[in-house]
C-alpha cells in the first residue's frame, strides 16, 4: 500500500499537515474557545480569526518513566542532616511548578499557557461545524448539479456495453467495399474472360487463373470487422434545472427594541448570514426590517440602519408572503425564514401573525425559526406562536434569548445537522 504525505509548507514555513493534526488533537479546546469568542465579539469582528490558549497540562507529551516506590540508594552531596536509613519527607506543593494561574510565589519558575492563532478560515470552520439547513430533502440547492445522460450521436470509442451493432456493421461493410472494390471488379472481368476463352488457349487461361486466385486471396485477407468499424452510442451529461433556496431574515426594529436587544438580533442574523454565505454558495437572502411597516432592504441597511418606530409584526409576514408569491415559486425554491423580535406587539396583531403563518407561510416553508430576545417573561407573540409549534413541529422552531451569550448555543440548536 502506498502512502502520500503532504509536506508542503504554509506562508510561515510551517507544515500544513502538522497544523491540521494539531487542530484535530485539540479540537475540544478550540471549539470551546471559539464558542466563547462568538459570544464576546462585536458585529464587525465576527468573521475574523481567533487567539486560542491551551493549558500546559493539556499539551504535555506522554512519557515512560519509573513509578514511585521501591528501594533507592542516593548520594546527597553536602548532607549534614540525614544518615543511612532515614526517610526523606515528600516535597510539598509549589516546588518549581509555577505558571500562569498558580498565584504569587517567592520561588520556582514555570511556563505560561500555550497560545496560538487560528485563521479566519479555521475559525469559521469550527463555528459552523456540523450545521446545516433543516429539511433540505424535497429540493436541492442551485449549484448542487444534477445531470441526466442523453444520446448525442456516435463515437469511435466507448464502453463495450454501448456498442451500436447496426452502425458498426454498416461501417465494416463500407470499409470492405472501399478496400476490395477494385479487386472485385477485376475478378468479374477475369471470370468473364475465362468463359469466353476456348479450351485451346491453355497459357492465357493459366495466367488468368493465377491472377484470379491472387485477387481472391487479397479480398479474403480484408477483415470482416475491424476496430476502426466499431461505433458506440455517445452519451453526454446534460445539466438538469435544480431547485434553489432562499432565506428570509425578519428583524424587529421598533421602539420597544432597545439598543442592546437590537445588537443581539443583529449578531444572530450576522451569524446566520455568514453560515449561509459560507456553506451554501448559491442561496439568496432577503432582508426585511419592520416596525409599524415592513421594508425589504439590502445587507448594509439591514445591519446598520437606525430607523425605528412602533410595532406591527404582521407587516413583515405579509411582505414576506408577497415576495414569495412574486419571486420564489415553491415548486422551484426551498423557503426558509428566521424572525427576531422582543415579542412586544400592537394590540391584537399577534393573532393576525399566527393566522398568516399557519394559513399562508408555514405550508410553503421548509423551516421557520422564531427568536424572542427579552429578559422578561414571554410576550404576546410567543404565546400566539406556541400553538404553531404544536401544529408544525418539524418546520417551526422557537427559542428564547436573554443576552449575547445565548446566541451561539441557540444557533447550533436551530441548525444542527439532523441524523440521516
Amino acid at each position: 500500500m502506498s502512502y502520500i504525505i503532504d509536506r508542503r509548507l504554509n506562508s510561515k514555513k510551517k507544515s500544513t499537515v502538522n497544523r491540521q493534526r494539531f487542530l484535530r488533537r485539540y479540537r475540544e479546546h478550540i471549539r470551546k474557545a471559539v464558542s466563547d469568542a462568538v459570544d464576546k465579539r462585536s458585529i464587525t469582528d465576527m468573521d475574523k480569526g481567533e487567539k486560542i490558549s491551551i493549558p500546559n497540562k493539556d499539551i504535555s507529551e506522554p512519557v515512560f518513566h519509573h513509578g514511585q516506590g521501591g528501594r533507592n540508594t542516593r548520594v546527597l552531596p553536602g548532607n549534614d542532616q540525614f544518615v543511612a536509613g532515614d526517610h526523606i519527607p515528600r516535597p510539598q506543593g509549589g516546588q518549581g511548578q509555577g505558571g500562569a494561574g498558580d498565584g504569587a510565589s517567592d520561588s520556582g519558575e514555570g511556563m505560561d499557557e500555550f497560545v496560538f492563532n487560528i485563521s479566519q478560515e479555521e475559525f469559521l470552520n469550527f463555528v459552523f461545524e456540523d450545521l446545516e439547513l433543516p429539511n433540505l430533502v424535497k429540493r436541492q440547492l442551485a449549484g448542487i448539479e444534477e445531470f441526466e445522460y442523453r444520446r448525442a450521436g456516435f463515437s469511435n470509442e466507448g464502453n463495450p456495453g454501448q456498442i451500436n451493432v447496426v452502425r458498426s456493421l454498416r461501417s465494416a461493410n463500407a470499409r470492405r467495399i472501399a478496400l476490395t472494390g477494385k479487386a472485385r471488379r477485376r475478378i468479374k472481368e477475369i471470370e468473364n474472360e475465362l468463359e469466353a476463352l476456348s479450351d485451346n488457349d491453355i497459357e492465357v487461361r493459366s495466367a488468368l487463373e493465377q491472377e484470379l486466385n491472387k485477387l481472391k486471396i487479397r479480398v479474403q485477407k480484408v477483415p470482416w470487422l475491424d476496430n476502426y468499424d466499431l461505433k458506440y452510442n455517445l452519451q453526454v451529461k446534460k445539466p438538469l434545472p435544480t431547485s434553489k433556496a432562499v432565506m428570509f431574515c425578519l428583524m424587529d426594529v421598533s421602539g420597544s427594541m432597545d439598543q442592546a436587544t437590537k445588537d443581539v438580533a443583529k449578531r444572530f442574523f450576522l451569524l446566520l448570514f455568514l453560515f449561509l454565505q459560507r456553506n451554501y454558495k448559491h442561496i439568496e437572502v432577503v432582508f426585511i426590517r419592520h416596525h409599524t411597516s415592513a421594508k425589504e432592504v439590502d445587507e448594509q441597511e439591514f445591519f446598520y440602519s437606525r430607523e425605528t418606530g412602533g410595532t406591527i409584526v404582521s407587516s413583515a409576514l405579509k411582505l414576506m408572503h408577497e415576495i414569495v408569491s412574486e419571486r420564489y415559486p415553491v415548486s422551484e425554491w426551498n423557503i426558509y425564514a428566521a424572525q427576531a423580535s422582543d415579542g412586544d406587539n400592537w394590540n391584537d396583531d399577534s393573532s393576525v401573525c399566527q393566522k398568516i403563518l399557519s394559513e399562508q407561510l408555514l405550508p410553503l416553508c421548509q423551516y421557520f425559526s422564531y427568536i424572542e430576545i427579552t429578559p422578561r417573561d414571554r410576550q404576546a407573540l410567543w404565546h400566539a406562536y406556541e400553538e404553531l409549534k404544536q401544529q408544525f413541529p418539524e418546520s417551526f422552531a422557537m427559542k428564547h434569548l436573554v443576552d449575547a451569550g445565548d446566541i451561539y448555543p441557540v444557533f447550533r440548536e436551530l441548525f444542527h445537522k439532523q441524523a440521516a
